[in-house]
């Protein structure tokens, strides 16, 4: 999707707007699992998730006559930089890897206790404020089979590299796909790459169900 940042006329607040392609909620089953999962994921209030004010769906003014009301989701606006931003900076300090993954820890901890799975944990999905304080974006985009298919033809190697093996398979995932993720970035954030490399998408897929990342302690003196 497309994040804008916009203003709030009723609430005078700053929000982020995350307007979906139509094309991913292209059935009646996967607009209604959309908003089971928005709203679900609505009732999480946690200092470390950004949290979500409204889902519905609007025609944007400059769309030509007839054209089909896109889903959209207004979430708190967070004021900083993505983690995949800060990492690129250098070296993450260990003391530093350890608290940001320890707060996205304490968001999936809420999260999966209302048994909401986030399933696309990656650095570029946590903010980091001013203060340090990690956020994770994006709880309650439901992961139909044609949003999936969408984010697969549209993905970045990156993107591919946080998924766990059964997520990979294409299988069902539950809580533990999230806390893989959740180990890659730590991974990530410590040796400044990902634990499995490779230029396409298929090499990356190859790595995560058939290898071993290369050991931490190998990658940086210290850890």
């Amino acid at each position: 999707g497309i994040v804008y940042k916009a203003f709030d006329t009723k609430l005078d607040r700053t929000v982020a707007l995350k307007v979906l392609p139509a094309a991913a909620l292209a059935s009646e089953d996967d607009r209604t699992r959309f908003y089971r999962e928005a709203k679900a994921a609505a009732q999480l209030h946690h200092p470390n998730i950004a949290t979500v004010f409204e889902i519905g769906e609007a025609v944007p003014s400059d769309a030509p006559h007839g054209a089909e009301a896109r889903p959209f989701i207004a979430m708190e606006f967070v004021d900083g930089v993505t983690l995949s931003d800060h990492i690129k900076k250098g070296p993450v300090k260990l003391a530093e890897a350890v608290n940001i993954a320890g707060q996205v820890a304490e968001a999936l901890k809420e999260a999966h206790a209302k048994q909401i799975v986030h399933r696309d944990i990656k650095s570029s999905n946590v903010m980091l404020t001013g203060q340090g304080i990690a956020k994770v974006l994006d709880f309650g985009l439901a992961k139909t089979n044609q949003s999936t298919m969408l984010t697969r033809m549209g993905s970045t190697v990156g993107t591919v590299a946080y998924m766990s093996p059964e997520q990979a398979r294409g299988n069902e995932v539950d809580g533990r796909t999230d806390l893989y993720a959740l180990g890659t970035m730590l991974y990530e954030m410590v040796a400044g790459r990902l634990p499995f490399g490779g230029d396409y998408e298929q090499a990356v897929l190859y790595s995560i169900l058939n290898e071993t990342p290369e050991p931490l302690t190998a990658v940086r003196t210290g850890v």
